[in-house]
């Protein structure tokens, strides 16, 4: 029974060989795998560089709703700007002690902003009023001396008629008086300087408090405590000539540059709709503000202000923005109403993918097809429904754009 249980145990402890050649086959399978997932990765890598380098360029448009029966003549693109934004600085320099405000925070109109080291501008106000005491007393002792002169006047004055002084100590005492009186006014005209002084030191001593000079958000905060402040820049790299801009959010509004040959389609007052690249299915009322009467010779432009009828937190400046110029088109073009929900699309928008009509939307860089229902055409206008308004779409598809075919859009 003893041998029988150590033939067991050694039975046991044998290596079977089949399992020895599965753990060594494992092993040589995990490697071989890794090595292909890098390929393949490196392969879809190379892939998506190609098919972003491959994208194909189109031409845009924007769909635009109908606005009583109003149609889009021109498309232009710009940025949001703001009609008010400064930069504020100290009006004298001086080192920041202190800044009450951070990047991105509301602030009103005067609310102090930073203070400058202000020990000088103090030093010299205390100063200013010293002279001006000074002023003041040298003044009263003049004006003391004076009304003594003047009695002692009078009282030779009524002697002299009885020959009890002599006339030439008449006239020195009313020389006297005639010299005190010219110091006296002499004196408070020192005295009007001196208090000018006192004015003009406190004025310094208050540059060094820096005030918001109206209400509006900060969007930079270029300067810290314990720098160098300056009104002016001199070229160094240790003084800085800001301390904040602030722009006012409810100045904001359009700049575009409009191809000075369609120039003659836009003028002031002109009705507008406003896209903005962040948000492209939100469209806002517009209108022209003016048109900037100068030209750029460089890019054959013409800059629009163009004004949003429409407030709101989302418009950002610098924002990107397409601007479509809207008109009402002629008695002599009217044609039948457009079917409520519908809005115009250039007319080459509209194409068919087997029978069915669809335009290619832009989004997140690619083309998707979308089918629509068709309305009426108008000036090389085509209505359609099925997509938003401010939709951007590609004009005139090429015959093979595919859906979700990475594009990119044709710079003007």
């Amino acid at each position: 029974m003893e041998s029988q249980n150590n033939g067991d145990l050694l039975g046991q402890l044998r290596i079977d060989r089949s399992q020895r050649e599965a753990v060594r086959t494992r092993r040589l399978r995990w490697p071989a795998i890794a090595l292909l997932g890098l390929l393949a990765a490196l392969a879809g890598g190379g892939y998506f560089l190609l098919g972003r380098a491959d994208a194909r360029v189109v031409e845009t448009a924007t769909a635009v709703a109908p606005a009583g029966r109003s149609t889009a003549v021109l498309q232009a693109s710009g940025y949001v700007t703001a009609e008010r934004e400064a930069t504020v600085s100290a009006q004298i320099q001086g080192m920041l002690t202190h800044v009450y405000f951070q990047e991105g925070e509301y602030v009103h109109r005067g609310q102090i902003l930073a203070r400058l080291d202000d020990s000088t501008q103090r030093a010299a106000l205390a100063q200013a009023r010293a002279q001006l005491l000074a002023a003041q007393a040298q003044l009263g002792q003049y004006q003391v001396q004076l009304r003594l002169a003047r009695l002692d006047l009078a009282r030779d004055q009524a002697l002299i008629g009885q020959h009890l002084v002599s006339e030439q100590t008449f006239d020195n005492a009313r020389t006297q008086v005639d010299s005190l009186a010219a110091q006296v006014l002499t004196q408070r005209r020192e005295v009007t300087v001196a208090r000018a002084g006192v004015q003009a030191a406190e004025v310094q001593e208050d540059y060094t408090v820096v005030r918001a000079p109206f209400s509006g958000v900060v969007v930079d905060k270029p300067a810290q405590m314990g720098e160098t402040i300056s009104p002016f820049f001199g070229g160094g790299g240790f003084t800085q000539t800001g301390i904040a801009t602030i722009v006012d959010m409810n100045s904001l509004e359009v700049d575009v540059d409009v191809n000075e040959a369609y120039i003659d389609r836009v003028h002031a007052g002109q009705r507008a709709v406003a896209v903005l690249d962040a948000y492209p299915n939100w469209h806002i009322p517009a209108h022209v503000i003016a048109i900037v009467p100068t030209a750029n010779k460089t890019k054959a432009t013409v800059r629009v202000r163009v004004a949003l009828d429409r407030k709101s937190p989302r418009i950002l400046p610098q924002m990107g923005v397409r601007v479509s110029f809207l008109q009402p088109p002629s008695s002599s073009a009217d044609g039948p109403s457009v079917p409520r929900g519908m809005v115009w699309v250039p007319a080459s928008s509209v194409v068919r993918r087997g029978a069915r009509p669809v335009v290619f939307l832009i989004q997140h860089g690619r083309a998707r097809a979308r089918r629509v229902a068709l309305g009426p055409v108008r000036s090389g206008l085509r209505a359609v429904g099925g997509i938003a308004a401010g939709s951007v779409v590609v004009r005139a598809p090429p015959a093979d754009l595919a859906d979700g075919e990475r594009v990119a859009v044709k710079k003007e």
